[in-house]
């Protein structure tokens, strides 16, 4: 390998991905950014991956230029530094449904920020009304408008039948509540003059998830937190960008939330 390796960041139509080349431009590899996804150019170069990974996050600069590590024996303690330090950034986890690492990582707000840049606006912990009550997320984007909520049951199975939802074989109330939320959403927002608008609920949970929930326009979307943001780029669009930053305006005023 080269002396030197260059990090690049690249994002464009959905995509978030860094790729790691050689100075002569011969690739080392890459990481997707939004899914943890490690592809190395040769099998000995994934831990140069992870490393130049890692340093491009903590730099934070458009292009990185580092030199290339020796290769010598790895030290399991050092490969478990470097895979903690990106999960922290990249907030992936173990498996389809969440595993050990679904705790750790980027936290849903920041799952949801990253639709920003792709047209997308977020307003994080809205006052409702005047008993204390947060809204934890406003998403609103070129696929509607949602309110989420997560739901953290590490290690705990979480069942969802219909309209009914147990946690380890208890019954609770979060798909009602989360209906209820999105409903005063849409009633706040109608009395601030935003008419004909339609907010969903979105739960976001992190458990052993067997969900078999109605899918109506007015039932809430149950994801993984691994599934978020991607999601919500595949919805097809109902809002163009004139009326995505009204409502984010509109939804950014404390008066609109006071009763």
């Amino acid at each position: 390998m080269d002396d030197l390796i260059t990090v690049r960041r690249w994002r464009r139509y959905g995509a978030d991905r860094l790729y790691v080349t050689q100075e002569c431009g011969a690739p080392v590899g890459s990481i997707d950014l939004q899914s943890g996804e490690v592809v190395a150019a040769e099998p000995g170069f994934e831990d140069d991956v992870r490393r130049a990974a890692q340093e491009y996050l903590r730099a934070d600069v458009a292009e990185l230029v580092l030199p290339a590590r020796p290769h010598v024996p790895v030290d399991p303690a050092e490969t478990r530094r470097v895979e903690a330090a990106l999960e922290a950034w990249l907030g992936t986890t173990d498996g389809a449904e969440g595993g050990p690492r679904a705790e750790r990582g980027s936290t849903v707000g920041d799952r949801l920020d990253r639709l920003i840049e792709e047209g997308w606006q977020t307003v994080h912990d809205v006052p409702l009304g005047r008993q204390g009550s947060l809204v934890e997320h406003l998403l609103i984007g070129p696929g509607g408008l949602f309110t989420v909520t997560e739901r953290r049951h590490r290690g705990q199975v979480v069942r969802a039948r219909g309209r009914a939802m147990h946690v380890d074989g208890r019954p609770v109330a979060y798909l009602r509540d989360a209906r209820l939320e999105a409903a005063r959403v849409a009633d706040r927002l109608a009395a601030a003059g935003c008419a004909q608008i339609h907010v969903r609920a979105v739960l976001v949970l992190q458990a052993d998830l067997d969900i078999e929930v109605a899918t109506g326009p007015d039932d809430p979307l149950v994801l993984a937190r691994h599934e978020v943001p991607a999601v919500f780029r595949r919805l097809r669009p109902v809002l163009d960008e004139r009326t995505v930053l009204a409502l984010a305006k509109v939804a950014r005023r404390r008066g609109t939330w006071s009763p």
